[in-house]
């Protein structure tokens, strides 16, 4: 199977100041339904681009505290059948144990996740926040390792560069080595696709890794980041004041304003450098 296009040509009318409007080629980042099912229901549609759908379904049902391991993922269907949402492949089928429990009622998304919001559709406010326990300590990072991924995550952005209209994630180890990057119109997708891969791949628990955001970081991707036991987070925008909150309750390094000649830390300590 190709892999799915991240992009997508579009017609647009240029107005430039002085001079005649002219139709140009535009390249668009595309958004598509995603519909999650588990033992046939359906537990989520997420708008997210398409690509690496299979570790997006991961990632969701491990931040959703649904599975814990690569143990729990049996197989990842895609679903195909003509004339209805799954017909260009935009349904996955997660297979799990069946001595899996799987909790339908506390999977509270409910169906509808914007790309904009990973939390749209929680049933209640004491559902966003989810019961993982808090980091038992915080590995020492220094902050010439941090302030040299930005540029490391830019040179994995290629659908970035030509439409300026995805978000990143990228997961390094303690020394700035990027181990997997995947870009989304969402930015919790993106993290979602990440810690997806990294289950599927055994890495789990993260206990010795850092998590970067291209854009802000929001308590979501903190609490995502938590379900994989990820220690640092880090952002080149700013992180929310729950965010805040929530690295610092759960003893986690934030880093938001990620430069490549300073950075700001909102909860933790850094080694200098």
């Amino acid at each position: 199977m190709k892999p799915a296009a991240l992009t997508r040509p579009w017609p647009v009318r240029r107005v430039t100041r002085g001079r005649k409007p002219v139709l140009v080629s535009d390249a668009l980042a595309v958004e598509e339904p995603l519909e999650l099912r588990v033992r046939g229901r359906a537990v989520a549609v997420v708008m997210r681009t398409p690509g690496h759908d299979a570790e997006l379904a991961t990632g969701f049902l491990l931040t959703e505290g649904v599975v814990r391991s690569a143990d729990d993922i049996l197989d990842v269907l895609q679903c195909r059948t003509p004339g209805t949402l799954a017909a260009e492949g935009n349904v996955v089928e997660v297979v799990v144990p069946k001595s899996l429990p799987v909790d339908f009622g506390g999977l509270t998304r409910h169906i509808f996740s914007a790309t904009s919001c990973g939390l749209c559709g929680k049933a209640t406010i004491e559902s966003v926040r989810q019961n993982f326990p808090p980091v038992r300590r915080a590995p020492r990072v220094t902050a010439a390792v941090l302030r040299a991924l930005p540029a490391r995550l830019a040179a994995e952005q290629p659908a970035f560069q030509t439409t300026g209209g995805l978000h990143a994630a990228g997961l390094f180890d303690l020394d700035g080595c990027l181990l997997v990057a995947r870009e989304d119109v969402g930015r919790h997708n993106a993290v979602d696709k990440v810690l997806g891969h990294a289950l599927r791949a055994g890495w789990l628990p993260l206990k010795r890794h850092i998590l970067m955001v291209s854009g802000r970081v929001s308590f979501e991707v903190m609490q995502k980041a938590l379900a994989a036991r990820v220690p640092v987070v880090a952002g080149v925008s700013a992180p929310t004041s729950l965010a805040a909150e929530f690295a610092r309750a759960n003893r986690q390094v934030l880093v938001g304003f990620l430069r490549r000649d300073r950075l700001n830390v909102y909860a933790g300590r850094l080694v200098a450098g």
